[in-house]
């Protein structure tokens, strides 16, 4: 931490010890690091469930506001007949999102068939292609040849397998 770059990165998963909290590994590293570098909690399940929005949230809320109201303007404008209003095509009901880094409406009738609704993910995940070069980084013994990505499975058991890689 003394050198240039002055970042780090702890992951710690929520069950990894009893004693060893966040909140714990969050004042270590504040007290030890006085003056040579800060510390931030930044807990991802939780960010995802809502919170106080940041900036960025609400510039980017309001941006997305615009967008959905345009096209709801559009779509009213091409569904408008004869003094009423036809919205019976499967784009009328769309949920507006970023879809490869561009903002796109999607029909909820597609959505409706790539979604784990028990789960409540998309049925495919597509960061799961990047487990080798993940298990590449992390220094596993993995033989390249070998390897076939796998699908979306959800844990129900207390343990994981080392021997199924995960």
């Amino acid at each position: 931490m003394k050198t240039d770059i002055q970042r780090g990165l702890v992951l710690r998963n929520e069950k990894c010890h009893e004693h060893y909290t966040t909140e714990f590994l969050y004042n270590l590293y504040s007290s030890e690091g006085k003056g040579i570098f800060d510390c931030r909690i930044n807990v991802l399940g939780h960010l995802q469930q809502g919170g106080a929005p940041t900036p960025f949230d609400r510039n980017y809320g309001t941006k997305l506001g615009v967008k959905a109201v345009l096209w709801m303007s559009e779509k009213l404008q091409e569904a408008y007949r004869k003094g009423r209003v036809f919205a019976n095509s499967a784009d009328s009901a769309c949920v507006i999102g970023l879809r490869k880094k561009v903002v796109a409406f999607s029909p909820v009738t597609e959505l409706k068939k790539v979604t784990d609704f028990e789960h409540r993910l998309p049925q495919e995940q597509w960061w799961l292609n990047l487990r080798l070069m993940l298990k590449m980084l992390a220094n596993y013994q993995i033989s390249l040849t070998e390897y076939i990505p796998g699908t979306m499975e959800h844990v129900t058991r207390r343990t994981l397998s080392i021997e199924k890689g995960f």
